[in-house]
């Protein structure tokens, strides 16, 4: 219902005022052979973390299928999309990665690796900007500044918070810990001595995969590159949309770059794949490289391809994963087999 609300909001506000039917008619005559690349851009860029999914799971030595990773993939773009600040995302992955038996604290820090490396890559195009790229903010970004710094503070943030989570494993423990202890409280929870054993349980399988990562960093600088090629495939799209509308004289790397600043501005908001802020920003960002004639239109069908073309898509493969992999599980294996000795934590809540 959030999500309808917001979409209703971004049509009225974009298309408040404006001639919607000469935009739709402006589509209607685009090049359509540029589209197809367009298209092929959001499919890369969902099956580029099913790839990385792979890659890390097989490193882990839980060996999955490929299209199992892609329907991974593909929900948690799916739940990303429609939650505030793509929260749903990792939470739904990790749900439907339990399905096929693999360790939740195992899922839950390889999407979290997965996660630091997604933001990262924003972080550091955004702090090569203002860098070193005084003349193209100066150029194209003055009216959008305060929305840009933001959107870098908030990804450093987050960023930086979360890679304590994965290399302070005891600060992680902790925080689980007393926030079990905490909805025992205040009675949300039952106390019980399994509950709690199951949770140390889980922090020595998270301790011993964060250990893996640690004394393995090149799984995590092949990680980021991967995400560089698949992020950028996304902003590639654009490119694709404006030599559709046959515009030329702006560089591939100009129209990725002024992308970037929108996901860049945009990700950490707490709108579904920040609706609304991303068709504000385009708009006054891409003036100058689609005019003030092809600028509606340019906007309509970038978004179109780049959120709800991956929206719809993701959609249709969560109800395929849905019911083949909620529907059946079957074993993963995985090198973290070593037998965790059981302890009696006692009740740890009196402390928290």
């Amino acid at each position: 219902m959030f999500l309808v609300v917001v979409f209703a909001g971004t049509v009225y506000g974009v298309f408040h005022g404006e001639d919607w039917r000469q935009s739709i008619q402006i589509i209607g005559q685009v090049q359509k052979r540029y589209l197809i690349p367009a298209v092929f851009c959001v499919l890369f860029f969902i099956w580029g973390e099913s790839i990385i999914i792979y890659y890390m799971m097989g490193t882990l030595g839980i060996r999955l299928k490929k299209w199992t990773c892609f329907l991974f993939s593909s929900v948690g773009f799916f739940f990303s999309c429609i939650t505030p600040s793509a929260t749903g995302g990792q939470p739904a992955q990790i749900y439907y990665m339990k399905k096929k038996d693999i360790p939740i604290p195992v899922a839950t820090l390889v999407l979290m690796v997965i996660t630091i490396t997604y933001k990262a890559v924003l972080v550091l195009v955004g702090l090569g900007l203002l860098v070193f790229g005084q003349s193209f903010i100066h150029a194209y970004l003055t009216g959008i500044m305060p929305v840009f710094l933001l959107g870098i503070l908030l990804n450093v943030g987050c960023v930086g918070f979360m890679m304590l989570l994965v290399f302070h494993t005891t600060l992680a423990g902790k925080i689980l810990g007393r926030g079990l202890c905490f909805l025992e409280k205040i009675h949300l929870l039952r106390y019980k001595k399994s509950r709690h054993e199951v949770l140390e349980h889980g922090m020595t399988k998270y301790r011993e995969t964060a250990e893996y990562f640690k004394t393995h960093k090149h799984v995590v600088v092949n990680v980021l590159l991967i995400t560089f090629a698949q992020r950028f495939a996304l902003f590639l799209s654009t490119y694709f949309v404006y030599r559709a509308f046959g515009l030329h004289g702006y560089s591939v790397m100009t129209i990725m770059l002024l992308q970037a600043v929108i996901s860049i501005s945009v990700d950490m908001l707490p709108l579904p794949g920040g609706m609304g802020i991303s068709e504000k920003l385009f708009l006054t960002i891409f003036v100058p490289v689609f005019g003030a004639r092809l600028l509606l239109p340019g906007m309509v069908l970038s978004r179109g391809l780049s959120y709800y073309t991956e929206l719809l898509l993701s959609a249709l493969l969560t109800i395929v994963a849905h019911f083949t992999i909620a529907g059946a599980s079957s074993p993963a294996r995985s090198l973290h087999n070593s037998p965790v000795q059981e302890s009696d934590p006692g009740s740890p809540c009196g402390p928290c």
